[in-house]
């Protein structure tokens, strides 16, 4: 689906070759905030600096690509690149073609400072896998067959809910990795899923049969509603014009009440 509206927090660019877009950032990777890249789509034909080429270019000068963008048209792709935060975690992917760009001599200063700060502090020793190559680690395994609860919604993740697990115990540092575990655990086992809805037990016969939160408050918004068709489909019943009693009125020959008196009840 097309962007509606493109995004106005950076510049956008337009490079035809990737050496376009490295000469850009020879000039201002040390200034500039960060840019948009319109990447032309294969079918478009048009002469683009492709998403690899462009990943490429940004590691040599300690950049990385982000979020931020998609689709502007049957022509256009439209990607965020920015500066590497300090802290950002690295993927094996990326410590590769870093390897490879040091042996064809491409990295700048900027890219290898970011390369030995990644070093330094482990994060480059943390790098994490992609969802193809990931596994479950030893430790991981133990802690959920400790857990049989947890274990078996473990199982029973599609593969993006299964790897955003294991990106959160892959990417953890070795003083927090086993709190990390411990967490995501009980979080399993208490029904919930990292990027998933919050899993309620639904009452009735069958204790074992489970809904998302969201589930749950659309259930509710149809009962809600059919209810409110009920009572606007309910015929009204017909009013009829009955007199009211005049409590004042008194029978013909009686007398009046002494003034004083309680009324009767």
């Amino acid at each position: 689906m097309p962007l509606k509206q493109l995004p106005s927090d950076f510049p956008i660019h337009t490079f035809s070759s990737a050496k376009d877009f490295e000469a850009f950032l020879d000039r201002e990777h040390t200034t500039a905030p960060g840019c948009y890249i319109k990447l032309a789509k294969k079918a478009s034909g048009v002469p683009s600096i492709t998403a690899p080429e462009a990943v490429e270019v940004c590691l040599c000068f300690g950049w990385i690509d982000g979020g931020g963008g998609g689709s502007i048209d049957e022509t256009w792709w439209l990607t965020r690149y920015t500066p590497r935060r300090a802290k950002s975690m690295w993927s094996k992917k990326n410590t590769e073609t870093v390897a490879r760009l040091v042996q064809e001599g491409r990295m700048r200063p900027a890219g290898m400072a970011a390369v030995e700060a990644a070093k330094a502090d482990g994060r480059w020793d943390r790098a994490y896998d992609g969802p193809a190559s990931i596994t479950v680690p030893d430790d991981l395994a133990a802690a959920l067959k400790a857990t049989p609860t947890a274990s078996v919604l473990f199982t029973s993740l599609n593969k993006s809910e299964r790897y955003a697990v294991l990106h959160r115990v892959q990417t953890a540092s070795s003083k927090a990795r086993a709190t990390r575990i411990e967490a995501l655990v009980q979080m399993l086992a208490a029904g919930k899923v990292p990027g998933r809805a919050q899993l309620e037990a639904v009452p009735g016969k069958d204790a074992g049969v489970r809904k998302t939160s969201r589930e749950s408050k659309k259930t509710a918004a149809q009962v809600k509603s059919k209810s409110t068709n009920k009572t606007a489909a309910r015929p009204t019943s017909s009013v009829r014009d009955v007199p009211s009693k005049d409590l004042t009125a008194r029978p013909a020959g009686a007398e009046p009440r002494r003034p004083g008196l309680r009324p009767r009840r």
